[in-house]
């Protein structure tokens, strides 16, 4: 698509409208004649406009007369009529030519790539494996073999479920699906005991198959084996059994922090200087001759890849990095703000420890205030399903 349009922009097109009661009609009558539009645009049911090439445009009258629609010359466009306006100023009809044949060029290379559908894999982790297959941003497209691409890496990583990847103009969108990780499923013919995955108070022990070793109210600690995978008669002995059964405990989350009621804190000022820089793909060039004059400042670097149309990047990348004053600001806490900061602080982060956090059954908040400071134990007691299987040694 990109690159039709490129070549009718360079042989040159025209933006037309048209008018009337059967422009579906006319539309479809374009399509099934090979007649390739782009940028249309319905304005209202009786009246569109769009662009066509020269050559296409001369076949579009006898489609207006069938199809009963007004078709008017809006506009024209392209290489041929430029240079025509322009064709005193050779200077710019040089550069013109220059910038069409560099644009040709750099449409038969990668320079952009695309990752997404990863949760889990890093972004850079598969850039790295793909440019070991041989795609990376430099790349000629010509040489790459997508499908061979995905079998080497799909045969690398044990972590990737699904793989697939597309050459949209010079860039490319490499989607993954990520497989889930399943617990180790242990046969049922196999002999297994039930061990805790975590510590805990024993609140609800049952057991279908195999020999209760602890009890409710019972402290256990991970590993601990909680369903034996035997079970003993008084005339059969001593015989192994694939243990199942469900253990409930209570579950402990807690985390400690101690805070200064006396803190220097940077802030912004509201001043800001920008500095940019220009990437060849690996070849830089500085806009800029020194840092900024704040003594103290924290920086916020951003890359933009410079691009035509959707998917049509260039080899070049504006870098900007943005420099924010900052100064020192003594602030004072009372206890019970430094307490409140604290505990918002350590419950966001213990919350994102616990799966179901419907289970919560009570929060407890401990603290310790010393001279200047204070130390702030948040603990959750969350009730959770702990056993799981390990198969038997004996």
């Amino acid at each position: 698509m990109i690159f039709k349009i490129l070549l009718k922009y360079i042989l040159g097109y025209v933006n037309i409208s048209a008018e009337g009661y059967y422009i579906e009609r006319f539309i479809n009558t374009c399509i099934s004649k090979g007649i390739f539009l782009w940028n249309v645009k319905r304005e209202k049911s009786t009246y569109m406009r769009a662009n066509v090439g020269i050559k296409d445009f001369k076949k579009l009258k006898e489609i207006s007369k069938s199809t009963k629609c007004k078709l008017k010359l809006q506009e024209k466009k392209g290489l041929p009529f430029l240079m025509n306006r322009y064709r005193k100023r050779k200077i710019f009809l040089i550069l013109l030519i220059l910038i069409a044949i560099f644009m040709y060029g750099t449409s038969k290379f990668v320079w952009n790539i695309e990752v997404i559908g990863n949760e889990e894999i890093l972004k850079e982790d598969i850039i790295k494996d793909l440019e070991q297959c041989g795609l990376k941003v430099g790349s000629f497209k010509s040489n790459i073999n997508t499908q061979e691409i995905i079998n080497e890496i799909r045969l690398k990583r044990e972590d990737i479920a699904w793989m697939n990847i597309n050459l949209n103009g010079t860039n490319v969108i490499v989607e993954i699906v990520e497989t889930t990780k399943k617990p180790e499923i242990i046969d049922k013919n196999e002999y297994c005991n039930i061990v805790s995955k975590k510590s805990g108070v024993i609140t609800k022990i049952t057991a279908k198959e195999g020999t209760i070793l602890v009890k409710e109210g019972d402290a256990v600690t991970e590993n601990t084996i909680l369903i034996g995978g035997w079970m003993e008669g008084k005339y059969t002995g001593v015989r192994y059994v694939h243990a199942m059964g469900k253990v409930e405990a209570k579950v402990l989350y807690s985390k400690k922090e101690k805070m200064d009621l006396n803190q220097v804190s940077l802030v912004k000022t509201g001043n800001e200087t920008k500095k940019y820089k220009i990437k060849f793909n690996n070849f830089q060039i500085n806009l800029y001759k020194s840092l900024p004059k704040f003594e103290k400042y924290d920086t916020i670097n951003e890359d933009k890849k410079l691009k035509l149309f959707s998917d049509f990047y260039l080899p070049i990348t504006l870098g900007i990095s943005t420099y924010y004053e900052l100064e020192e600001q003594n602030i004072n806490l009372t206890m019970e703000q430094a307490k409140e900061i604290l505990i918002k602080k350590l419950e966001t982060e213990i919350s994102e420890e616990i799966e179901d956090k419907d289970n919560i059954q009570d929060i407890k908040v401990n603290t310790t205030e010393g001279e200047g400071n204070i130390e702030v134990e948040v603990v959750f007691e969350v009730l959770e399903s702990i056993g799981t299987e390990e198969k038997l040694i004996y």
